[in-house]
């Protein structure tokens, strides 16, 4: 285990790229709940490997629908956090002087808090809860690059009488549209805005990686420290369990909204 000030030394004598990756644990602050975290509303107490799957929605997208929509009202009202703050602060100190250099914000979450903070350079490679595609191959609204607004779309029908009926459809074609998400049974390449293609590529040249709020279960994670360890790149992690984090990533022990903002604080004072 390391201590905020090594990680803020260390990534000061970095100078090259910096590739940031969150996951829940970066909106926890902010009332929305991780997947696998041990906070009482953890998505992963549910069985979330079956519910959040395309299988499932084929064969039952009402019920598909249902689960979305209720996971969709716990992100509504939600706000930024102080670790989305110091995050976007993190971009700005990344791009001074002769730290200039590419900064990339990935992050697994879908509630598209980053965006409301105000970074800029940000891949939502999960997708987002924003936005909804067409379900039927071929549709100019569906996958590998057709996406609609969740509000072009009607789910108060649904909401209120939870039905086939009722389920939201595509305006241009007529199908059953889906969450704009990334299910257990899916790839990343599945859908342009994912935006894998560029997270391996931004992997590739980064000089310094770290990992916010993740438990490091899913395939990204996986990439990721793949790309690092090929290139002998420092991998740190922030994250209350020092537990889940796989051998050769540092960890500093304590929750985003605290370790980050207190990492920020250092690394303007030290460039000041």
């Amino acid at each position: 285990m390391a201590n905020i000030e090594e990680l803020a030394r260390e990534l000061s004598a970095r100078k090259g790229p910096l590739l940031v990756c969150t996951g829940a644990g970066v909106s926890l602050a902010s009332g929305i709940p991780t997947f696998r975290g041990t906070d009482p509303g953890a998505v992963w107490t549910a069985d979330v490997t079956t519910m959040g799957t395309r299988r499932f929605f084929e064969q039952d997208p009402v019920q598909s629908w249902r689960w979305y929509l209720g996971r969709f009202v716990g992100l509504e009202g939600k706000l930024p956090s102080a670790a989305h703050h110091a995050i976007v602060a993190l971009e700005d100190w990344k791009r001074q002087g002769d730290r200039l250099r590419n900064f990339i914000l990935v992050t697994q979450n879908i509630d598209g808090l980053h965006l409301a903070a105000g970074s800029r350079s940000v891949v939502e490679v999960h997708g987002s809860a924003r936005h909804v595609r067409c379900s039927r191959p071929g549709c100019e609204n569906a996958a590998p690059l057709g996406l609609l607004e969740r509000d072009d779309v009607d789910l108060a029908s649904f909401r209120g009488a939870p039905s086939e009926a009722t389920l939201p459809r595509c305006p241009a074609c007529g199908a059953i549209v889906r969450p704009h998400v990334l299910w257990f049974d899916e790839y990343y390449t599945e859908h342009a805005r994912y935006q894998f293609p560029a997270v391996l590529a931004a992997a590739g040249q980064a000089t310094f990686v770290l990992f916010v709020g993740t438990s490091f279960s899913v395939g990204l994670t996986e990439a990721l420290l793949r790309a690092t360890r090929e290139r002998d790149v420092p991998a740190w992690s922030i994250d209350p369990s020092a537990a889940r984090a796989p051998d050769g990533v540092e960890v500093v022990v304590e929750p985003a909204e605290v370790a980050l903002p207190a990492l920020v604080q250092l690394l303007t004072a030290g460039a000041s």
